[in-house]
């Protein structure tokens, strides 16, 4: 992901519109050959050692941001170990406290500060010489880490990268957006929404003309709190969007020191390239704990996890994807069972308020305390709303179920 000194953009009246790259440059690809031979060869390199070197590389000029950004996501396909055979905080806390007796010895004799002094005592106090102890000093910190491996990836696919990136570095600011997507398979539009469910965005999802769909997200600047998280959230669906064929993405965005309103927008034909694999074949960790639980624990229902989008009366009205289906072994009765990310008071009133009025006594929503990002307390619902502190329980939900079932 590019930090935001990073992200290039111009300005077109209210309109966003990120300083791509074209991937078939042979310009920027030979740049971008440049930055991965030093990734290529940074096993074994400390940060600090790959900086030095790539700085012969990037360039003082206007292209500097963009080399800064893709050796920034090179970075991020690298991962890092401390090399070091002591507890570095542990030594550092013992070469401060001798420093400060140092110095002020040196303050009341005048007695010059000596660095080699001080390291002797706490390679002598520690039991361990002084090249440990130097080494050991400050190698958790961010330079000091050395490469342990580097997923490496083609000039072109890095090029297609950093455009992504891009993209995604402005959605982090957005208040909000709406996608329409057309034309998919049964298939691809239930990978989709699993996307979004995986990714615990706050979503409104309404099937449209023309086998399309109308998907409306609430962005990360329009939430109370939990911004950050649900920023990177936003950011990283985007990848999951770019699978499909024929979409368009319009997002408002708060952009700038003064946060001026703009309008940033990405389509189908605009060349970005997911680097995802599908999210259709993904689950998240807690709805497989959940599923597996609940199997176990509920005999008296049966849970399939692939239930089809459900319209809610007319086209206006909305989608809903649930998670599970429960289907009640006596009695054939099915309740569907969503299981809530990132929610507000008013966004879960409202969605419980539409599954009533359009299926009673079908549904049960599942909502963490730990993810609400509003600050309200009253926030009070009906039988049909479970809500969980760490992880759902399997037990308190077959009894809601079999409650809705009984109540009839």
């Amino acid at each position: 992901m590019l930090t935001g000194k990073m992200v290039r953009v111009r300005h077109a009246r209210n309109k966003l519109v990120p300083m791509y790259l074209n991937p078939h440059d042979e310009n920027w690809q030979a740049v971008a050959e440049q930055l991965l031979f030093v990734y290529r060869d940074a096993v074994g390199h400390t940060r600090g050692e790959i900086d030095e070197e790539l700085s012969n590389f990037v360039s003082t000029g206007p292209t500097q941001l963009v080399h800064q950004g893709l050796a920034k996501l090179l970075a991020d396909r690298c991962e890092f170990e401390v090399t070091s055979e002591l507890p570095p905080m542990e030594v550092r806390e013992s070469a401060f406290r001798l420093s400060a007796v140092h110095r002020q010895l040196a303050a009341t004799t005048g007695v010059t500060f000596d660095r080699p002094t001080v390291i002797s005592q706490v390679a002598a106090e520690l039991n361990q010489s002084v090249e440990q102890v130097e080494l050991a000093l400050f190698a958790d910190l961010a330079d000091e880490q050395r490469v342990l491996k580097f997923d490496d990836l083609t000039a072109e696919l890095l090029l297609h990268r950093y455009n992504v990136a891009l993209a995604q570095a402005v959605l982090i600011r957005s208040t909000g957006m709406e996608v329409r997507v057309w034309g998919e398979t049964p298939a691809r539009f239930r990978q989709l929404f699993r996307a979004i469910k995986f990714h615990r965005l706050i979503c409104t999802i309404r099937s449209m003309p023309n086998n399309s769909y109308a998907i409306k997200l609430d962005g990360p600047l329009s939430l109370f709190s939990s911004t950050q998280k649900y920023g990177l959230q936003l950011a990283l669906f985007l990848p999951a969007l770019l699978h499909c064929k024929a979409f368009d993405l319009q997002a408002e965005v708060r952009w700038g020191t003064q946060k001026k309103e703009k309008l940033f927008t990405i389509g189908g034909t605009d060349g970005l390239r997911s680097h995802y694999p599908d999210f259709g074949t993904y689950t998240p960790p807690e709805f497989a704990i959940f599923a597996e639980n609940f199997r176990t624990a509920a005999e008296d229902w049966l849970l399939t996890d692939e239930p089809n989008p459900i319209p809610l009366g007319s086209g206006s009205e909305g989608v809903w994807v649930p998670d599970f289906r429960l289907t009640h072994t006596k009695t054939g009765r099915e309740v569907y069972l969503e299981l809530f990310g990132f929610w507000r008071k008013g966004d879960i009133e409202g969605h419980y308020r539409k599954l009533k009025k359009h299926l009673p006594g079908q549904f049960l929503l599942i909502v963490s305390e730990a993810m609400r990002t509003d600050e309200i307390d009253d926030a009070t619902f009906g039988p049909e709303v479970v809500r969980y502190k760490r992880t759902p329980s399997a037990e308190e939900i077959r009894k809601a179920a079999t409650r809705l079932v009984e109540a009839e």
